[in-house]
């Protein structure tokens, strides 16, 4: 089952190259390339507000200040970031989806954006009550097992289930995470019974499976790299198009046997609805550009951060994209979100 990042800049990696960047901001929609000051927000006068509703020092929450600070440096405008955290980022999205439109509110979006409407009633909708600005990086996922495991590939993994279905276990964020919904879309694809094991975090899943409680965990790269290479544990697969370019020896699932496998972690920026197109554009090209800035670029591909910098009317395509097909999963799987 496909879920497939739309027009990405790294075509032959994680990583992208100065000319891949470039050659995608040209692609963007015309209203992005047309020439404007800085008028249309920075003499206003007002502080924009950039709401992460996730908990600070995440990396949703790092890569908003980041991006803050040196659009507040380059810029002349005063960007702060808010955390507001709760709901699985609902209540972040309601405060901006109420926001006055006119550029000074913006808000870090996930792939919690849309799977939220598959499992709760929302006062919003995150197809028609926001302006898509930017989809800004994506982060791949890896599954990993611990370095004493006798599993070293992921057929490995899955001949070892098929041979005692329902023995195995993978634990990541859950319920209704976009982890969890990655390891529904490779049961599926796989055909094997393996027991799901949902954790509150990331960190006490990893730990799970450092002690030998579970069997494998699929889990943000990010957040899983360092203990990698202490080679405390292996990773079988990422779940990314492309290898990721600091594991280029660990295939994709796609090159595993299941071709059409693709869940990344994602996140972008919208603004509320009726933000006037300008304003929206003028975001947009800050934005990217404060990403290609090289100490900003380099910061975060140090957090395994990999910018993409898709744009207005082709970030909210994506949007739809991963709607319609996180729907057709949590459905198909009967997945409850309690």
């Amino acid at each position: 089952m496909q879920m497939r990042v739309i027009a990405s800049l790294a075509d032959r990696g994680v990583r992208p190259s100065r000319r891949s960047f470039l050659s995608a901001v040209a692609a963007a929609p015309a209203f992005f390339l047309m020439p404007f000051s800085n008028s249309a927000l920075s003499q206003t006068g007002k502080t924009i507000r950039v709401i992460v509703p996730f908990p600070a020092g995440g990396s949703s929450d790092t890569l908003a200040r980041v991006l803050a600070d040196q659009i507040s440096q380059a810029r002349g405008v005063t960007v702060v970031v808010e955390n507001r955290p709760g709901a699985t980022t609902v209540i972040g999205a309601e405060a901006v989806a109420r926001a006055v439109p006119d550029g000074s509110t913006l808000l870090i979006v996930a792939n919690s954006f849309v799977i939220n409407p598959s499992f709760k009633k929302l006062s919003f909708d995150p197809l028609t009550s926001f302006e898509p600005i930017c989809y800004l990086v994506r982060s791949p996922q890896v599954i990993v097992v611990n370095a004493s495991s006798s599993f070293h590939t992921l057929a490995d993994m899955f001949d070892a289930a098929r041979a005692k279905p329902g023995t195995l276990t993978l634990a990541s964020v859950g319920p209704a995470s976009t982890q969890q919904i990655a390891f529904e879309m490779l049961r599926r694809a796989a055909n094997v019974e393996i027991t799901h094991i949902p954790y509150s975090g990331n960190a006490p899943a990893v730990t799970a499976l450092l002690g030998g409680q579970v069997t494998s965990v699929l889990v943000n790269y990010s957040e899983i790299f360092e203990h990698i290479g202490a080679g405390k544990l292996r990773a079988l697969a990422t779940t990314a198009r492309t290898r990721i370019d600091t594991l280029p020896d660990v295939p994709t699932v796609a090159e595993s046997g299941f071709p059409d496998y693709e869940a990344e972690v994602w996140f972008g920026l919208v603004a509320p609805a009726k933000t006037p197109n300008d304003t929206v554009s003028q975001l947009a090209r800050w934005f990217t550009e404060a990403m290609h800035v090289p100490d900003v670029n380099a910061k975060l591909i140090a957090l395994k951060l990999y910018p993409v910098g898709l744009c207005g009317a082709d970030f909210g395509a994506h949007l739809r994209t991963q709607y319609d097909q996180y729907a057709r999963i949590i459905r198909e799987s009967n997945m409850k979100g309690e």
